[in-house]
């Protein structure tokens, strides 16, 4: 009678460990591939945003110009920068363990709100310039997508982060330490800007420069 080979005994523990092993392997690799992509698609967002910035806000409507007569977009953006500037400075460097999850995410939701009321604010600001130029409706959509799918591949690290104790944890970026550098100048870029439009909304002096400051 032919005997077959000696082979491995099936043992469920040891199987199960090796599972497990072997996923401990697999989900820290998703993990960075998650952080890789949407460190990558904000800093494209913060290209897009400087871009729609510089020269739509800046050299086409003068938005700071135009100081307290576009008061509400203007004080829209400089909210809307700040949150940009914490998420840009900190999501490269930082893991917001835990509860800390939780004012993540309002942030999140929040720069959804404050970009959906700017569409409607800024159609009503701009009837003396004409309206929102066409390009610049473009740009929104654009930068739109590109939030919808940096939070796509935020999502899974926010669950990660979700089931670690509650801590802000010190992080390198997931591949490359430039992006990280990147999304700190962009940080600092934004956070000016807020700063920048905040004084042009209260009509502080200088804050229009170098634009010659509109009157009604």
């Amino acid at each position: 009678m032919l005997q077959t080979q000696s082979t491995r005994e099936f043992n469920p523990r040891q199987t199960c460990h090796e599972i497990a092993e072997k996923s401990s392997r697999i989900v820290p690799r998703a993990r960075s591939i998650d952080l890789d992509h949407y460190a990558h698609l904000f800093v494209v967002l913060a290209c897009l945003g400087a871009f729609d910035t510089l020269y739509y806000h800046e050299w086409r409507a003068r938005l700071p110009a135009m100081g307290p007569l576009a008061r509400s977009e203007l004080q829209l953006h400089a909210l809307r920068d700040f949150v940009y500037a914490i998420m840009f400075s900190t999501l490269p460097w930082v893991a917001w363990q835990g509860r800390y999850v939780l004012p993540l995410i309002g942030l999140l939701v929040v720069e959804i709100i404050l970009t959906l009321w700017d569409f409607i604010v800024e159609d009503w600001i701009r009837k003396p310039l004409g309206g929102v130029y066409p390009g610049e409706r473009v740009m929104h959509g654009i930068m739109g997508i590109v939030y919808g799918a940096a939070l796509a591949y935020l999502v899974p690290v926010l669950r990660v982060w979700w089931s670690k104790p509650t801590s802000l944890a010190t992080a390198s970026p997931a591949n490359s330490i430039v992006l990280g550098w990147i999304l700190t100048v962009m940080a600092v870029g934004v956070l000016l800007s807020g700063v920048r439009d905040l004084c042009a909304a209260v009509g502080m002096p200088g804050s229009a420069w170098p634009w010659s400051r509109r009157n009604r």
